[in-house]
């Protein structure tokens, strides 16, 4: 019996996306099989069963396989094996790097070491993301660590550079990379309410104002480490609230500017030498390691819990701070203006972004 049959060679690797992020979801083959049955792959390609199964297996053993040029994505470009075009690779890599907001949420801040490792499990239960995927997330996040620790230059082009990411993860990784050589608290109850994305906001505020690299873009840890000089100086910014003439002036000088502009006046003026000392204090204690661990705890305490509880909108917030920042320029025995806006501006952007329900 004769048979015709068409035959096609190519040397292009076949990759679905679809069964791509299965697989990064770390579903099984059979869990994948079902899902993609789910989806009428069947019908759409008028396979059967067993064809389906087949082709699940082949493309998990292709990513299998493609995982190790992964880990260094530089190589991916530069192998044989593999005939992928440039816009499928950049596909490829960044969704191998993207990352779940609720998993990262919960291991931010912490040690990425063998201890938190070991808390996946749990952390997998409590986000709902499989075991595998957050053991995914959780080594690209100390590969990109490790990578960037030994290098000199801005962080955010680093990983850039050596992960092929686009501009918004590698924002992303870099937030992820300062918050954990930093230790930031996180984890407390009073800052449940922040998202990932505010704290990668804030992360991306201080590095670019506070760190090394805000003074000089050529040493090592330039955008990881706050700039140690400038925390010092900070301190000199206490006499705002120890100088009872010039407290009382700076009160004087952002009243008459806030009166009648907003319906929170009353309590604005009450509250304003408690909220100074806040805010002043929260600058002076940044030399000690243990406060700069609990800067957004100490924000939301000191400054954003009192405001809440008098009501003030978001834009009484800007109102006040904006007021609050400019007035000191006008203080006349006040002579630490340019460190006073280094600190200034970063605080009032972090206040407006964690200023939310």
């Amino acid at each position: 019996m004769a048979m015709e049959l068409d035959v096609f060679v190519g040397n292009t690797t076949i990759m679905d996306e679809e069964v791509y992020q299965l697989w990064l979801d770390g579903y099984t083959v059979n869990d994948a099989v079902k899902v993609r049955m789910e989806g009428g792959v069947m019908e759409e390609c008028e396979a059967s069963a067993d064809v389906l199964l087949s082709d699940t297996m082949d493309q998990y053993r292709t990513f299998q396989m493609c995982e190790r040029l992964l880990h260094s994505p530089a190589k991916l470009a530069n192998q044989l094996l593999f005939q992928i075009p440039p816009h499928r690779q950049a596909i490829l890599i960044e969704r191998y790097y993207a990352f779940d907001d609720a998993f990262v949420r919960e291991v931010l801040g912490k040690k990425l070491s063998k201890g938190t490792k070991k808390d996946l499990d749990d952390i997998g239960a409590k986000t709902g993301v499989t075991l595998k995927s957050c053991r995914r997330q959780f080594d690209n996040f100390k590969r990109v660590f490790k990578v960037v620790e030994e290098l000199k230059g801005p962080l955010v082009e680093n990983i850039r550079q050596h992960f092929l990411l686009s501009d918004k993860l590698a924002r992303d990784y870099a937030a992820i990379v300062f918050f954990a050589n930093n230790r930031f608290e996180t984890g407390k109850r009073k800052l449940q309410y922040l998202t990932f994305q505010d704290f990668a906001f804030c992360a991306g505020q201080l590095i670019n104002n506070w760190t090394v690299g805000a003074v000089d873009n050529m040493v090592e840890d330039m955008d990881v480490d706050l700039d140690k000089e400038f925390l010092q100086e900070l301190k000199e910014l206490k006499i705002l609230i120890t100088d009872k003439d010039l407290l009382d002036q700076h009160k004087s000088l952002v009243c008459t500017a806030l009166r009648g502009k907003t319906k929170a006046f009353n309590e604005m003026e009450a509250n304003f030498k408690n909220l100074s000392r806040g805010l002043v204090n929260i600058a002076a204690k940044l030399t000690n390691t243990k406060d700069v661990r609990d800067f957004f705890i100490d924000l939301v305490e000191k400054f954003i819990e009192p405001c809440r509880s008098d009501r003030w909108t978001a834009a009484d917030m800007k109102l006040y701070l904006t007021h609050y920042t400019n007035s000191a320029h006008i203080l006349d025995t006040f002579k630490h203006q340019v460190v006073w806006d280094r600190y200034m501006g970063v605080i009032k952007s972090c206040i407006f972004k964690m200023y939310h329900d």
